[in-house]
């Protein structure tokens, strides 16, 4: 492959002033590439494969957009991006427009993509919006969706700290009779959110969050009384909130945060199931500047290709049910 050199013109004083200031900077992305990055007065000299230069000219640009919307470019953001690029094919975190399957999370394991049309549409509203509802089966990737989304903005300092949190529902078994403390009596419940957590992120780094408190996983009924500010916040399987405790939850959240409430209205393990919360709140808040709604069908599922089939079999013979139950009440 043949070596070219290419010169760019940057227009952001402010830039150049930052890189002139900060020798790191350079030194931190000549030590992840091939090519050679030098800044001569206002131009960006770049001297390498024609691939990686037009990784670093994308580079740059996030650079620049860093900094005017914070007003100041740290050496922690050149790290941050920079554990964001994947050199095949870079990606801006934010900035997708032309691409049908925008980045997600550089997750420890794998990098974390849109699969489908629904999810895009699920990553643009949250991008866009401070309240967003995601409502539909298990398998659809709301819950690991979410998780990601929070790390990316906690990754760009768009937050200060992850908040998730989901209602300890009695779901054939007593909590007082459960084993153990009450940590150990709620950690079934939050599972789910730790495996997430534990796919995207490694033992360290999350073992290092949850410490610094950085990312908190709790229960529900702990959110009383709090205000979550500068927070990307996630309310998992909603359907079992009741009307009172998502109103709870919906006054939380303060100045600066994002606010991601999943649930399934087919799995409510409710008493009485006309009291979840998360349908009374699909009702009224339509409608409101700022919320939006994202409803995932069977057809959205991107586990394993039975999940769907499975879950088509239930939805057919709930209808089915409900049809015979009709029925007799005309009788």
């Amino acid at each position: 492959m043949e070596i070219i050199e290419k010169k760019l013109r940057i227009e952001d004083a402010e830039l150049i002033s930052a890189f002139e200031l900060n020798d790191n900077f350079l030194q931190l992305i000549q030590n992840r590439f091939k090519t050679a990055v030098l800044i001569r007065g206002e131009n960006l000299i770049l001297k390498g494969y024609t691939d990686e230069i037009k990784v670093i000219e994308r580079l740059f640009r996030e650079f620049s957009y860093l900094l005017k919307r914070n007003g100041v470019i740290l050496q922690s953001d050149i790290s941050t991006i920079l554990e964001l690029i994947d050199t095949r094919e870079y990606e801006e975190i934010k900035h997708n427009g032309n691409n049908k399957n925008p980045v997600i999370y550089n997750g420890v394991k794998e990098i974390i993509r849109v699969k489908s049309q629904k999810q895009l549409e699920y990553y643009e509203k949250v991008l866009n919006n401070d309240l967003v509802f995601a409502i539909g089966p298990a398998g659809t990737g709301k819950t690991f969706l979410a998780v990601a989304m929070a790390l990316a903005a906690l990754r760009l300092n768009e937050v200060s700290k992850i908040i998730i949190t989901r209602p300890a529902v009695e779901a054939g078994e007593s909590l007082g009779f459960l084993p153990g403390d009450m940590r150990e009596k709620i950690d079934p419940y939050l599972r789910p959110l730790t495996d997430a957590m534990h796919y995207l992120l490694s033992g360290d780094k999350l073992k290092a969050l949850l410490e610094k408190q950085t990312i908190e996983i709790t229960p529900l009924a702990y959110m009383r009384g709090r205000t979550l500010n500068n927070a990307f916040i996630i309310l998992d399987e909603a359907q079992n909130a009741t009307r009172t405790q998502m109103k709870m939850f919906l006054t939380r959240f303060g100045p600066n945060s994002k606010v991601i409430i999943t649930g399934d209205v087919t799995q409510i393990d409710l008493q009485n199931k006309e009291d979840s919360g998360l349908i009374h709140a699909s009702n009224i808040l339509k409608g409101i500047k700022g919320i939006e709604f994202v409803y995932f069908s069977n057809k959205d599922v991107v586990r394993h290709k039975l999940v769907a089939e499975i879950i088509k079999a239930y939805e057919k013979e709930t209808k089915s049910e409900a049809k015979k139950s009709s029925g007799k009440e005309k009788e």
